[in-house]
Formats: C-alpha cells, structure tokens, sequence
C-alpha cells in the first residue's frame, strides 16, 4: 500500500530528474574561466613552447582508433558507395541514401596526399588582426581556413594568401550568395581568391544545408573551377564530436575549427593553429572583435569556443598544438 501511495511522486521526480538533463544536455552550464582569467594564463605561458612526439603521437593515435581521419573526414566513393546511409549528425533520425544523383559527386578516395607535415589551422578570431602572422601561417606545408573568410589584401600581412582546404557553412551559402537560386557568378567569382584549394562542406550534417551544398558543388563545376569540393563525412564528425565529449568540451556542436583541428591532428607531423581565440579582450586587455573582418558574434547555446579554446590550450601546453594567440614575434624584435 505504501508503495502505491509513493509511486505517482517517484514517477514525478523521475520526469524532473530527466527534464533537467534533457535541458542540460541542449542547454549546458559551462564553468569556464573569465576572459581576464584566460588573457592572465596566456600570459603567464608566454612563448614558451616545446614539441613533445609522444603528446603528437598519442593524440593521432586517440583520433585514428574513434575517428579514422585519414579514410573517412570526407565522403568519397570508396567510403560511401551506392545505396550506403548517410545518417546526418546534426539531426537524429534523418538520413541521405547514396544514389545515382550524389554519388558521381563524390572523390574517388582520400584526397589528402599524406603524410603532411607542417600544418597551419586558421580560425577567424578578432586576435588576428595587427598580428602580423600571415607570412609564417604561408611557410606552412598544409594550411586551413574556417568558413570562407576574406584573405584580402587587406588581411594579407596578418592571415597570408595561401588556402590547401577551406571549409564552407551551407549558412554562408545562404545568406552570403542567396542560396544560390537566383545567381551564381558572385559565388564563383569569390571563390577564386582560394586558388586551387579543397572546399569542404558538410552537406550531410542537418537537412537545410543539402541543397545548398550541392549547388554550390554544380556552381563550382559548370565554371570549371580549378576548386574541388569536398563532402564532410557525417560520421566523422559524429565520432569527433563524441570525442571531444569524452575531454570536457559538452556543446550542441563543435566548432568548424575544433573539427578542422582534429583532422590535422590526425594526419599532420605538426600542427599550429593561428586566430583561436573567443574572448572579448585581447593579450594587452584591450577589446577585440569576434572575428578579425567583423564582430558577428555566434548564436550563445550552439557552440562552445571558451571551453573549446582551454582544452587547446591544455594540448598546446603539453606540447601537443602550438597556438598563436599574440602578435609574431618579429614584430617585437624576436625571430
């Protein structure tokens, strides 16, 4: 009787119990550091920098075993043939089934021609900007950039001109060049400054970025581009997402450069990543801006970047990652 009598309140405490980690999980609390916090420990670190193989090997090791970069960051036909299920990452339950229209579309196998040795990842953060670190970002074997950022002349001395990979949010495609329905020569035409660099995007990820992708892939193919597309392999950043998970970064979604990362962590001898940084004051505490072309900031719940950028941090003080967060040291007379 007792029991029959407690059973309705354990019932309600039991739907509290997984309403709160439902809203946990969409809309996690982070305990991460203060800016100032952050800007003191950066600062405290200095230049200090030592490579350490067994950290470099270790992590390649971690990412090859849940993650495979090498054969499966892009869908190619020899990871994805006809008739195999692409299972979207960014939304359960939705998938896109191989077929004869998006498979002729798909590289043959891993384009990376590996192994790669000096690797530049280059986020897009306000730190950028005045950091004079264009020229060594262009002495890199391999470099990568974040979401078709402006490589202009007037960014050259602080970001460099040359671009291996670029990733590309189908969000920009739909604001930037109207989703491509109406023209495409803007498109084509921007695209030019990446020479010819591999275009990354993740057109299997959430359904509203199909379309847009693909168009942007028959854009780039009917100019004969000297551009190649390159399709995200949702399972790849399924993997990788669920990677991070395990070493404290607890967001809806990775970055695109937390992504573009562990790639070069998985394939790349050497990895410096330059532009990470997602805090509103700069190494002199002065303010920044968001990005180092504007000040659009992102949506506060989808990503996580303070919590992203204190796992780098803890990589590159093992020396694991080298991180750029200041200005070249030739600019203060160093080497």
């Amino acid at each position: 009787m007792l029991a029959r009598c407690y059973r309705p309140k354990l019932s309600v405490w039991a739907a509290l119990c997984v309403l709160v980690l439902c809203w946990f999980y969409i809309f996690p609390d982070y305990s991460v550091p203060r800016d100032k916090d952050i800007v003191e420990e950066v600062l405290r670190q200095g230049d200090v920098w030592h490579k350490n193989q067994t950290g470099i090997d270790l992590y390649r090791k971690l990412l090859t075993e849940c993650c495979n970069p090498k054969r499966m960051f892009a869908v190619t036909k020899e990871n994805s043939p006809m008739g195999k299920v692409l299972w979207y990452d960014g939304e359960i339950y939705h998938w896109h089934t191989v077929n004869n229209d998006t498979y002729p579309l798909f590289v043959q196998g891993s384009p990376l021609q590996l192994p790669l040795k000096k690797c530049a990842v280059v986020g897009n953060g306000g730190i950028l900007r005045h950091s004079k670190w264009g020229r060594d970002i262009d002495q890199a074997d391999f470099i990568m950039r974040c979401n078709l950022p402006p490589i202009s002349k007037k960014y050259v001395e602080d970001v460099g001109t040359r671009t291996h990979l670029v990733t590309a949010n189908p969000s920009i495609i739909e604001k930037r060049f109207k989703s491509l329905l109406w023209s495409r020569k803007a498109f084509v035409d921007s695209m030019k400054v990446y020479g010819s660099s591999y275009i990354y995007m993740p057109a299997f990820s959430m359904r509203p970025g199909t379309d847009p992708s693909l168009r942007a892939y028959h854009a780039l193919a009917d100019s004969n581009s000297s551009l190649t597309m390159l399709f995200a392999n949702p399972e790849f950043l399924g993997t990788v997402g669920k990677f991070w998970k395990t070493h404290g970064v607890h967001a809806r979604r990775l970055s695109t450069g937390l992504f573009l990362i562990s790639l070069a962590l998985g394939v790349c001898d050497e990895v410096t990543a330059y532009g990470f940084w997602p805090f509103s004051v700069g190494l002199d505490g002065q303010p920044i801006s968001h990005h180092y072309y504007d000040n659009i900031l992102p949506y506060k719940w989808f990503h996580a970047m303070p919590e992203e950028f204190v796992q780098l941090w803890h990589l590159h003080k093992s020396g694991t990652l080298r991180m750029r967060v200041g200005q070249c040291p030739s600019q203060n007379g160093g080497s």
